[in-house]
């Protein structure tokens, strides 16, 4: 009794530890490339193409404050020997207000937390909500327990194509790879 108790304490952690190998095998991993999910989809494409248009506005109205300075400094500098000590200083004290005023303005819109990230974020939020549940959805289907994003940066150093769920993820929403 004692020789069968003292072999069932030896194999019980090796039967366990067996158990919880062939679990953590049985455990399917993939990855995808949301970059490619992104620029597959056409209303990447129309989010796309407004902040372009955005983005095109507020760089024309941040050249043309660049362009009023350079303009007040070329007048300040024409006008020069004719001003006063005190009008020159004016002068020159607004081309500062305004210089300010344009660094706040690119700061505005193209600052960390600015108009143009502000804008970004609220296009993208409903179409990354629509791949986010297709991959869950695929996810899911095939039963994975690890999805990768291979555009997230350099996370993977190697990836087997045939883990590619990008595809899957592509059928799911509706859309070809052409």
């Amino acid at each position: 009794m004692m020789k069968r108790s003292i072999i069932l304490l030896f194999l019980l952690p090796l039967i366990s530890m067996i158990l919880l190998t062939q679990r953590a095998e049985a455990q399917k991993f993939g990855y995808i490339d949301s970059e490619f999910l992104l620029n597959k989809h056409p209303d990447y494409k129309l989010v796309q193409s407004e902040l372009e248009a955005l983005s095109t506005q507020w760089k024309k109205e941040a050249q043309n404050l660049e362009k009023e300075i350079k303009d007040m400094y070329a007048n300040l500098k024409a006008e020069e020997v004719l001003l006063t000590e005190e009008m020159y200083q004016e002068k020159l004290e607004s081309i500062k207000e305004k210089q300010n005023a344009a660094v706040a303005f690119n700061n505005r819109v193209f600052g960390i937390n600015g108009q143009y990230y502000q804008k970004q974020a609220e296009l993208l939020q409903p179409l990354q909500s629509k791949i986010y549940d297709a991959i869950d959805r695929v996810c899911k289907r095939n039963n994975l327990a690890v999805l990768f994003d291979k555009a997230s940066g350099p996370l993977m150093i190697y990836t087997d194509p045939r883990h590619d769920y990008s595809e899957f993820v592509l059928e799911e929403l509706g859309l070809e790879n052409k």
